[in-house]
């Protein structure tokens, strides 16, 4: 078992903001993210729902689909209601022979909205968190069973932020309950990620990698803007090109023998930043530094 690079499409098209890069073609994103070497891209608003479809497309590429981002709302919902919410998108995948499933908790999420300061991000008390451990727990022993990895996605401005969050998390879910391990969150969240994977490596389903502009990203913070205004800032970028050393990250994915997707992702503006380059850039650190690290990794 070794370790694949996919990218996220967020580079070219951001979903969140389709002012950047929305009127980039399906086509020329999938074209960059081949010639640039990565073997899966993870799933867009632009894609195509059905895999008779997005299959031959993909091939056509030489890539595989590697799962996509699902927005839950466990906060509001039951999780009998939540699985039930998540059917089409669970079959998606399945049909298109991906192994994770990527969750985050957006019901009550300030990140996806420019202008509202990320000091407002939701928090859960104690009887919110049990319900919460709870309801992923619930969520996840389902992916399980229909034999796909829960990859919990911890991210800023949501109610999985922090390294007490993470911790929180870990103690109120099941064994099943996997996380996204995403450098460039967890930079900003305080986490310890090379520790985080070394102390749970049973949850580390699924790693992001993004880079991190350290002085933007403390001005962002001093200055409480919105999730939002920090991407337009340029918070983040590549692997290779910000604050993030990925050595200790790499080190620690192979002393547990992590087997996996690890996808190169920065929200930026294409216009600024143009994302074919940065896509090279990103994969090109990555593959060195698993090299000195001894990750094993598919070529």
């Amino acid at each position: 078992m070794s370790v694949r690079f996919g990218v996220s499409p967020i580079a070219w098209i951001n979903d969140d903001m389709p002012h950047l890069g929305g009127d980039t073609p399906l086509e020329k994103l999938l074209g960059d993210a081949s010639e640039i070497g990565f073997s899966g891209v993870e799933l867009g608003g632009k894609f195509p729902r059905d895999p008779a479809v997005l299959s031959p497309l993909l091939r056509s590429y030489g890539l595989d689909l590697v799962g996509g981002w699902f927005s839950g709302e466990l906060l509001t919902l039951s999780p009998d209601a939540q699985i039930e919410a998540m059917q089409e998108h669970l079959a998606l995948l399945e049909a298109m022979g991906c192994g994770v499933f990527v969750f985050a908790e957006c019901s009550n999420t300030i990140h996806s909205t420019r202008g509202v300061p990320l000091s407002t991000r939701p928090v859960l008390d104690d009887a919110g968190w049990a319900r919460f451990g709870r309801g992923i727990t619930a969520v996840a022993d389902h992916v399980a069973a229909r034999g796909l990895r829960f990859a919990y996605h911890h991210h800023i401005g949501t109610v999985v932020e922090t390294q007490a969050d993470v911790d929180r998390f870990i103690a109120e879910t099941g064994a099943n309950a996997g996380l996204t391990v995403d450098t460039g969150h967890g930079y900003y969240g305080g986490l310890d990620v090379p520790a985080l994977i070394r102390d749970h490596p049973g949850r580390v389903s699924h790693v992001h990698c993004k880079d991190v502009r350290a002085d933007v990203m403390a001005t962002t913070r001093q200055r409480d803007r919105s999730f939002l205004d920090g991407v337009l800032d340029g918070m983040f970028t590549v692997p290779g090109d910000g604050a993030i050393d990925f050595a200790p990250v790499f080190a620690a994915l192979t002393d547990i023998g992590y087997a996996g997707w690890v996808i190169v992702e920065a929200e930026q503006d294409p216009a600024r930043a143009d994302p074919r380059r940065y896509g090279q850039i990103g994969l090109d650190h990555l593959r060195a530094t698993a090299d000195a690290a001894t990750l094993e990794v598919a070529r």
